[in-house]
């Protein structure tokens, strides 16, 4: 009887949580490396259907690097990053649209619809979701940033019992096309729709300081000066910067955890410990 115990006590422990954030916006970034395994992309699926069956409201933004790494260097395209960030000229945008828009946000959605849920997947484009302009830094080419969000669009779908699959492509008012950073996209959606959370499903444990120890909770001031010094450095960046924005614009809390771990976002939203690294004011 043991195991039965066990899991009356993780169901009773999770109750308040459920009672906390019912009703609330959650948005999850997945990672690319998530999609590499068929069976964690399944369960991430089931436990992103268990959130919306208890009244949390999912809103998925996924990224796909590594996926694009692998498709450049079949199709022969040099890849190339610049402070953790793709730079896109338009021979790699296609790849980027191919890969995002079309290969990884329909298994996302397929996953989630086997398991029980409505998933709806869409693209920075549709429905003029996610308005770009040009990323500041030239260099990058076809990378944009976030302009303008149409939160509204989101919270409809929420509130026809759909779960948004979101993949950060964008479009200006000119219907040119941009590359946006997934951690980035997400940061400025959680903060558009004043989400209760935002997690980043990565494939690292979370922040570590200098000695490599895990930091499980990080004041948002700190977080800029471990930047500044160096201590935060490469993709670790726009990961921190994305959860800085997203706090600055009403968002409770962040979060980085290691999305290899199976159920680690139910462990991060029903448990008392969770795992990885909260960031907050």
């Amino acid at each position: 009887m043991t195991g039965e115990f066990e899991r009356a006590k993780i169901l009773a422990e999770a109750l308040p949580y459920i009672q906390r954030f019912r009703g609330k916006i959650i948005v999850v970034k997945i990672g690319g490396r998530i999609f590499e395994s068929p069976s964690l992309l399944d369960e991430l699926a089931k436990d992103i259907v268990l959130l919306k069956a208890v009244g949390i409201e999912p809103v998925l933004v996924h990224g796909g690097g590594p996926q694009l790494d692998q498709m450049l260097a079949r199709l022969g395209i040099k890849a190339e990053k610049i402070n953790g960030m793709r730079a896109t000229d338009a021979q790699t945008m296609e790849v980027v649209e191919m890969v995002l828009a079309g290969k990884l946000n329909r298994e996302l959605v397929v996953k989630i619809n086997l398991a029980g849920g409505k998933a709806i997947g869409l693209s920075g484009k549709d429905g003029m979701l996610l308005v770009a302009k040009p990323h500041p830094d030239q260099k990058l080419g076809a990378v944009g940033e976030v302009k303008k969000i149409d939160a509204e669009l989101i919270i409809q779908l929420l509130k026809n019992g759909l779960i948004p699959v979101i993949a950060p492509i964008g479009v200006d008012e000119e219907g040119d096309v941009y590359n946006i950073n997934a951690d980035t996209a997400s940061g400025a959606i959680a903060g558009a729709l004043r989400a209760e959370k935002l997690i980043l499903l990565t494939d690292v444990e979370g922040v570590k300081d200098k000695k490599g120890n895990l930091i499980s909770s990080l004041h948002a001031g700190q977080a800029s000066k471990m930047i500044k010094e160096g201590e935060i450095s490469g993709g670790m960046i726009p990961k921190i910067n994305c959860c800085l924005d997203a706090l600055r614009r009403g968002v409770s809390k962040a979060h980085i955890i290691d999305g290899r771990v199976p159920h680690s976002l139910l462990l991060e939203i029903f448990t008392d410990q969770g795992l990885g690294t909260e960031i907050y004011l």
